[in-house]
């Protein structure tokens, strides 16, 4: 019984040709995504902003988000976060941090006074300075250390040229998993560094399977041009790609579609990382390696034995 491909085992297919769109159309998004992080900033949830969060259900099953909005900010606690969440009458209600635990402690005194009568409270987290402080400072610090451990294993996992190569893809995803966080406004909280934390791992996946295979045709093939190389490493791949790529994405998009709230902003940006991760594996680590074979030995240099990138002319 022949078993089912989605992808030719014999296949040629040219993707170094798409190398001169590719580098700038992600050095572009790369760009814009580091402007739009340093002037809009991600949409801290109050893991790291700190203050009350409130979920309401409707006793009617409706709700006048305007209207809770306009009673919220009546409070005098500043400016108020209010979104509805699935449309069934269900309404998160974001506090600003107040200061000291008897303002946090007036804010849902407020909230119950004004809401009781319409609305039942279906969740209630109150986050102090110190804790949203922690909690930043540890975020951080884990995302920092674990990035680094993942660049460190790459450098000593592979040869110079195909080590390189893997950090700037890696590095990529990091970069446009953020983009995604900043132009599509999804609460960055601790579940986020989850998220991001996992694409690392699944680019580095990617890129070790192709890279692999990579250093493997390197030592079989001793004088094949960089751009043939590169291309039947990814072809002969491409089919696990493939089928790990579909698989995973099936996966999350059934998890952003019936998942719920609770797990939504997590599945998204997941779903936006597989594809990030799959298109840098093959568009941007390994066509990195000409270029960054062609600028260390230069140009038309012949193929070199050891675990060293061919080199070619274009």
């Amino acid at each position: 019984m022949r078993l089912l491909r989605l992808w030719p085992d014999e296949s040629h297919f040219d993707f170094m040709r798409f190398r001169r769109f590719t580098f700038p159309l992600s050095a572009l998004l790369s760009v814009a995504t580091v402007v739009l992080f340093m002037t809009i900033g991600l949409n801290f949830g109050i893991d790291f902003k700190g203050g009350t969060l409130v979920e309401l259900q409707a006793k009617s099953g409706t709700a006048d988000v305007g209207a809770v909005r306009q009673t919220a900010n009546a409070f005098g606690f500043g400016e108020t976060e209010v979104q509805e969440l699935g449309g069934q009458g269900n309404i998160l209600v974001r506090f600003p941090l107040q200061p000291g635990e008897q303002g946090q402690t007036a804010v849902m005194q407020k909230a119950h006074a004004a809401f009781d009568a319409d609305f039942e409270f279906r969740r209630t987290e109150t986050v102090g300075p110190r804790v949203s402080g922690e909690l930043v400072q540890s975020g951080t610090i884990g995302v920092v250390l674990s990035v680094v451990a993942v660049l460190l294993y790459l450098w000593f996992r592979f040869e110079r040229e195909l080590a390189l190569g893997a950090i700037v893809g890696t590095l990529h995803d990091i970069v446009l998993t953020l983009g995604i966080f900043v132009i599509s406004r999804i609460e960055f909280n601790m579940t986020s560094i989850a998220a991001i934390l996992t694409i690392v791992g699944y680019s580095l996946n990617e890129t070790v399977v192709v890279f692999d295979r990579t250093r493997e045709l390197m030592r079989r093939y001793k004088t094949i041009p960089t751009v043939e190389l590169l291309n039947l490493s990814i072809n002969s791949t491409m089919s696990r790609t493939v089928m790990t790529g579909t698989s995973a994405f099936l996966s999350l998009l059934a998890l952003v579609l019936f998942g719920g709230e609770a797990i939504e902003g997590f599945a998204i940006v997941m779903l936006a990382g597989v594809v990030i991760c799959t298109y840098s594996a093959i568009f941007v680590s390994t066509p990195f390696l000409i270029y960054i074979g062609l600028m260390l030995s230069g140009a038309k240099a012949p193929a070199r034995q050891g675990g060293r990138v061919a080199q070619a002319a274009e």
